[in-house]
């Protein structure tokens, strides 16, 4: 006789293979993916919106209503991947659908055992904190005691200052500060992402993220663009690395070609444009940054994303729903700790888009202003989307709508249209300056975001070990960014 468990077991077993031999019909899949969407829809919300209450307000309350908004969400996942398997989707001959279907059953890390798939979050989380937490004391010649977070503060300096010895301590104590007490968190957080990604079929994390531009040589490609470029590049690095010389004649720069990171104007010196002072090739002409005008004419944040929503929709793209404009944080509060990084959110409900960023007067964030307005207007256009469908086309496709977008606020003209460029003289020497700032933006950039996928990917592999983690850091920066 079978027990009730056992009966039960095969009453579910009968019922699957039951509902397997009733769906197999696409228009039977359509009704259950619709089904799906609106679910998804509830469930996805929640997680996202307890993800931002956390990043807006780190707390350990938040972050314990973040993680099981999260474990509900791959519990849901789970449960629909299931649900999806039982369907021949990939027979289906519309293609849209069968791409849906693709997707569902592919419910990435939330494939983890439960308590993995809470470490995994927890780890994440943790490293979120420190990192945005973290704040440098002891300013050379500051006696007050003060100590200084990432933003503004020591961004500020890194950008502002041509102290050599203020700039190192900016650029060396946060590292000290942040980076350094999370190798063995990153080192746990590597070997979870590593399981999540051989339990989906894949040899290892790395491979799992590169699937995501499907292509076989996607790596490939990557150099070869990169080979492409580089020459550019390095005439760029030998322009910057002689002015900076000039500048820090007793500075103590590496025989072999090296700048010293702490001299290019950004903590992790991805963008130079924080020393376009420095390097203009004219400077007895103006250059194109805006910061002193939009001070002088008292702007303020609010100000610079009603700016950025005129761009928008003078184009003819959408306006900014009323939930943007009520639940966006625009600056940085003074009552508790936040996440400045700034980044768009979709919230799945196709009413509420929200940016999270910690705004300062100045041209650079009037620019990250239009970027992240940039992926809102994304987040727009797709919003009725399934929500398997309601992303990039891969993870680079919204950086790049964000970038091309910027780019065009930029220009000396558009700048002089709105009113913060009205002493431009359009002439070859201006124009030299509009385009060294572009390339101490974008194309200082370009090794930089490829490097960081050549650590990380030689750190899934493990290739690089954790005890290697610094060096082949160093290794990879030296080989990439000169």
């Amino acid at each position: 006789m079978y027990s009730r468990q056992a009966a039960f077991v095969v009453a579910l077993v009968i019922g699957l293979l039951g509902a397997g031999s009733q769906a197999q019909t696409e228009e039977e899949a359509r009704s259950w993916v619709a089904s799906y969407n609106n679910q998804a829809e509830i469930v996805w919300f929640q997680s996202v919106d307890a993800e931002w209450e956390y990043n807006t307000n780190l707390t350990d309350a938040n972050l314990e209503k973040t993680l099981q908004a999260s474990e509900t969400a791959a519990a849901f996942d789970n449960s629909k991947a299931g649900e999806a398997k039982v369907y021949n989707w990939q027979t289906f001959t519309d293609p849209l659908l069968k791409r849906q279907f693709s997707k569902i059953v592919d419910i990435g890390y939330a494939i983890l055992p439960p308590l993995q798939y809470r470490r995994l979050n927890e780890l994440s989380a943790n490293m979120q904190r420190i990192y945005s937490t973290a704040t440098v004391c002891n300013r050379p010649g500051d006696s007050s005691g003060t100590c200084y977070p990432l933003d503004p503060d020591l961004s500020f300096i890194l950008s502002s200052s041509t102290d050599w010895d203020e700039l190192l301590w900016a650029w060396q104590g946060w590292r000290n500060v942040s980076g350094r007490l999370m190798p063995d968190m990153y080192a746990e957080f590597v070997t979870l992402l590593n399981e999540a990604a051989r339990l989906n079929g894949y040899d290892d994390n790395g491979a799992y993220w590169r699937s995501w531009y499907e292509s076989d040589t996607f790596r490939q490609d990557c150099e070869r663009l990169w080979i492409e470029v580089r020459p550019l590049y390095q005439q760029l690095h030998a322009y910057v690395r002689r002015k900076l010389q000039e500048r820090y004649p007793a500075g103590s720069f590496p025989a072999e070609g090296h700048i010293p990171a702490h001299l290019l104007g950004n903590m992790w010196a991805q963008a130079w444009d924080g020393i376009e002072s420095l390097v203009r090739p004219f400077p007895d002409k103006p250059g194109v940054d805006v910061t002193e005008e939009m001070q002088r004419q008292g702007y303020d944040a609010d100000r610079i994303f009603r700016l950025s929503e005129e761009f928008f929709t003078s184009l003819g793209l959408i306006a900014m729903p009323e939930e943007f404009w009520e639940k966006t944080m625009m600056t940085k509060p003074t009552d508790r700790d936040v996440v400045c990084h700034a980044s768009a959110w979709d919230f799945y409900n196709r009413v509420d888009f929200r940016i999270k960023q910690c705004t300062e007067v100045d041209m650079g964030w009037l620019l990250t202003t239009h970027h992240e307005m940039g992926h809102i207007e994304y987040f727009l256009q797709y919003k009725n989307q399934p929500v398997q469908f309601r992303d990039g086309a891969n993870p680079g496709f919204h950086e790049a709508i964000g970038d091309t977008l910027s780019l065009s606020v930029t220009t000396p003209e558009h700048l002089q249209a709105i009113g913060l460029l009205p002493s431009f003289e359009d002439d070859p020497d201006g124009d030299l300056n509009f385009l060294m700032q572009q390339a101490l933006s974008k194309i200082a950039f370009i090794p930089f975001g490829y490097l960081i996928d050549q650590w990380r990917w030689d750190v899934f592999s493990g290739a690089t070990t954790r005890d290697e983690y610094n060096k082949k850091w160093w290794d990879v920066r030296c080989k990439y960014q000169d």
